[in-house]
C-alpha cells in the first residue's frame, strides 16, 4: 500500500511536470526563435471570447446555462523558409492558449483553467480566403468534481488535473493592417484519461469571436527562398512507458500499466512520420484482481489463476502517424489487440450496473459481451504529444523523446501514459 502511494505521487508529479514543461518549451520554441528570425517570424496574440453549451455527460446531469470562456492565445507565424516543416505545412501558426471556462453551473460543474499548445492551419486557401483550422492538446485544472454524497449527478469529471482538447474552424470577418477580426465554431473536451471513475468527460460546442493582433506587419512569404527536395528516410523506434488507470468504480484506486513498443517506418520530407509495429502492456489492476480471486475469475475464468501475469498482459500491432514540428511530435496510433484476455472481465464490470430489489438487497448486473464489446476489445488507439531532445529539423541520426499519451479502447479512455523513447534514422533517399 505504501509503495502504491509513493508510485502514485511520483507519476502524478511527473505528469504535471511534463504538461508544464511542454508548455514552457513550446513558449521557448515560439519566442526564442523569433529573436534570431525576426525577419521571417512575427508574433501575434489573440484575445478570444467563446459562448456555447456544455453537453450532458450522463443521465440526470446537472442543468447548465450558457457556457462562457475567455482565452488568450500567444504565438508565431513561422514564415521561416529554413524550417522544412513550416514550408511543407504552408506556414502554420503555433502557440499557447491560456483559458478560463465557466461551464454554466458554478456549484455542480464549476470552472476550468486551461494551458494548451496549439497549431493553426490555413485550409482551402485557394478557394476560401481567411479560413483556418486550429487544434490544441493540453491540460486543465477543474475546481469541481464528482462526489458520491455532495455531487452525485456530475459523472463527467472526478479529478482535478485533466486532459483537454479543442478543435475550431475560424473565418476572418474583416481586417485592418495588423488586426483580423474572426468568428469561429468548434468543440472542446476535458477528461482524466481513465485515472479515476466515473469519467464520462465534459464535451462542449461553442462559438468564438476573437481578434488576431500582430505585433508587426506580416512579411511577404517568399516561397522560392528555399525549396526542399522530396525525400524519405527509414526509422526505427522503441519506447518504455508507465501509465495509470482504475479498473472500475468498485476498484477505483489508480494502479500502474507498464508498456513497451517497437516500430519502424518512413519519415517523409522530414515532416510526416508513418509506420507500424507492436506493443506490449502489463496491467497491475488485472493481475491483482486475478491474484485476489475476484468474483468473475472464480465464477467464469478460474484458469486465469494458473498464470496471473500472463492473463494480465496485452499485446498487439499498431499503425502510427506523426507530425514533426521542431522539437515536438503530434502522434496518433491505431492498433489491433491480438491478445487481451482480461478485457472480458473489464467490460463486464464497467458496462454493468447495480440496483436494490424490494428486499433491500443489492443486485449486480454484468455488462453483456455483445458485438460492441468485440469491437472495443479489438481496436485500440493512442493520442499524444512528444518532446524530442534534439530538433527534428536537422534530421538527427539518434534522438530521444519524452511523451504523454492518452490510450483508449476504440474511443473510450483506457489509461494515461508517460514514456521515454529512442529513434534511429537511416537511409536518407532523395526522390528524383
Amino acid at each position: 500500500m505504501r509503495y502504491q502511494l509513493i508510485t502514485d505521487c511520483i507519476i502524478k508529479a511527473l505528469f504535471k511536470f511534463y504538461l508544464l514543461s511542454i508548455c514552457l518549451l513550446f513558449c521557448q520554441n515560439i519566442f526564442g526563435q523569433n529573436e534570431t528570425k525576426s525577419d521571417t517570424n512575427s508574433l501575434f496574440f489573440i484575445p478570444e471570447i467563446l459562448i456555447g453549451k456544455t453537453l450532458e455527460a450522463n443521465t440526470d446531469f446537472p442543468k447548465t446555462t450558457l457556457q462562457k470562456n475567455i482565452f488568450i492565445n500567444f504565438g508565431t507565424y513561422n514564415f521561416d523558409n529554413s524550417k522544412e516543416w513550416a514550408q511543407r505545412l504552408n506556414y502554420p501558426k503555433t502557440g499557447i492558449s491560456i483559458g478560463f471556462t465557466d461551464f454554466g453551473n458554478s456549484e455542480k460543474i464549476g470552472f476550468a483553467y486551461t494551458l494548451m499548445p496549439f497549431m493553426e492551419f490555413s485550409i482551402f486557401k485557394e478557394k476560401i480566403s481567411g479560413l483556418n483550422l486550429q487544434i490544441g492538446f493540453g491540460g486543465s485544472y477543474m475546481d469541481t468534481q464528482y462526489d458520491v454524497e455532495t455531487n452525485p449527478f456530475n459523472k463527467a469529471i472526478t479529478s482535478k488535473i485533466n486532459w483537454s482538447f479543442r478543435s475550431f474552424i475560424y473565418y476572418d470577418l474583416f481586417k485592418s493592417r495588423k488586426t483580423k477580426w474572426r468568428f469561429g465554431l468548434g468543440y472542446l473536451h476535458h477528461s482524466n484519461g481513465h485515472t479515476k471513475l466515473p469519467n464520462q468527460g465534459l464535451n462542449s460546442i461553442a462559438a468564438s469571436f476573437s481578434a488576431n493582433i500582430d505585433t508587426k506587419l506580416q512579411p511577404e512569404i517568399e516561397t522560392k527562398t528555399k525549396q526542399f527536395k522530396s525525400k524519405s528516410q527509414t526509422y526505427f523506434s522503441t519506447r518504455f512507458g508507465i501509465g495509470q488507470n482504475v479498473l472500475s468504480e468498485n476498484f477505483n484506486t489508480k494502479k500502474e500499466v507498464y508498456t513497451f513498443s517497437m516500430n519502424t517506418g518512413k519519415i517523409i520530407n522530414n515532416t510526416f512520420k508513418i509506420g507500424g509495429g507492436f506493443y506490449y502492456r502489463y496491467y497491475k489492476h488485472y493481475y491483482d484482481y486475478i491474484k485476489n480471486n475476484g468474483a468473475l475469475v472464480e465464477s467464469q475464468f478460474p484458469h486465469f489463476k494458473d498464470n496471473p501475469y500472463g492473463y494480465a498482459t496485452n499485446f498487439g500491432l499498431f499503425a502510427t502517424t506523426e507530425l514533426l514540428v521542431d522539437h515536438f511530435g503530434f502522434e496518433f496510433d491505431l492498433g489491433l489487440n491480438i491478445y487481451k484476455p482480461f478485457y472480458k472481465i473489464d467490460w463486464q464490470l464497467n458496462q454493468g450496473y447495480s440496483y436494490e430489489n424490494i428486499n433491500g438487497e443489492t443486485i449486480e448486473v454484468l455488462g453483456e459481451l455483445n458485438w460492441y464489446y468485440e469491437i472495443k476489445r479489438t481496436v485500440s488507439a493512442r493520442l499524444g504529444l512528444k518532446y524530442y531532445f534534439w530538433t527534428t529539423n536537422k534530421a538527427p541520426k539518434h534522438n530521444l523523446f519524452i511523451a504523454a499519451h492518452l490510450n483508449s479502447n476504440l474511443g473510450q479512455a483506457d489509461f494515461t501514459e508517460l514514456s521515454l523513447g529512442y529513434v534511429y534514422r537511416v537511409n536518407m533517399k532523395l526522390k528524383k
